[in-house]
């Protein structure tokens, strides 16, 4: 009786390790595939996005990881037309090249995503704070992926907010901490094109042995 015993625990053991096991590999399953299955998204539908899941995605950003966890980081999340076609009405005439308005698409210089997520950090001697803004949208995108949302990366945007005196009133309505500069910003919406991937060299990846 007691050997039969220990049997089924074994068998318990075994078939739990087993059931761990499998669980470890759907993960990484899900997380690889939605990094190899993302695309930078430059063409949106017009449906609007959840307010919710624009929090959750700037939720699963600040659960990056950062410098000792510091979190020096501000996130603003506009998906208010009015803004962002505020700040391409200054494109158009400071920038036209943001603006591109030949597209019969064109709504906005952010890519014509429906809500855009704004990253700000204060100044650093080391860098670090650009490394963990980096971050924080690299988990925002992946997080879009896997609900089936599309989102881009963008520089331009922020670069040209940041050097155009106009576009203060549009900084100063993100309310920054102080000392707080933009640094990156994300587009968010449903896609209207499905691009393919661009290919990689992967000749630049080295085991140094």
């Amino acid at each position: 009786m007691a050997m039969t015993a220990a049997a089924v625990l074994l068998a318990a053991c075994g078939n739990g390790k087993a059931q761990e096991n499998a669980r470890t590999a759907d993960s990484v399953n899900v997380v690889t595939e939605t990094i190899m299955a993302r695309r930078s998204i430059r063409h949106y539908t017009e449906s609007p996005v959840g307010r919710d899941t624009l929090m959750k995605l700037a939720e699963y950003g600040v659960n990056a990881p950062n410098a000792r966890n510091m979190q020096e980081w501000a996130v603003r999340i506009v998906d208010n037309k009015e803004y962002l076609e505020g700040v391409t009405e200054l494109m158009k005439t400071a920038m036209p090249m943001m603006a591109d308005t030949s597209d019969p698409k064109f709504r906005n210089g952010f890519r014509n995503a429906p809500a855009v997520i704004f990253v700000a950090t204060p100044d650093d001697e080391n860098g670090m704070n650009l490394i963990n803004a980096g971050a924080l949208c690299e988990n925002i995108c992946l997080a879009a992926q896997s609900m089936g949302l599309g989102s881009v990366v963008m520089g331009g945007p922020i670069g040209f907010m940041n050097s155009t005196p106009q576009a203060k009133p549009f900084i100063d309505r993100l309310n920054l901490p102080e000392g707080y500069r933009l640094r990156i910003c994300v587009g968010i919406g449903h896609p209207d094109e499905t691009p393919e991937a661009k290919p990689r060299d992967l000749g630049k990846i080295e085991l140094v042995k």
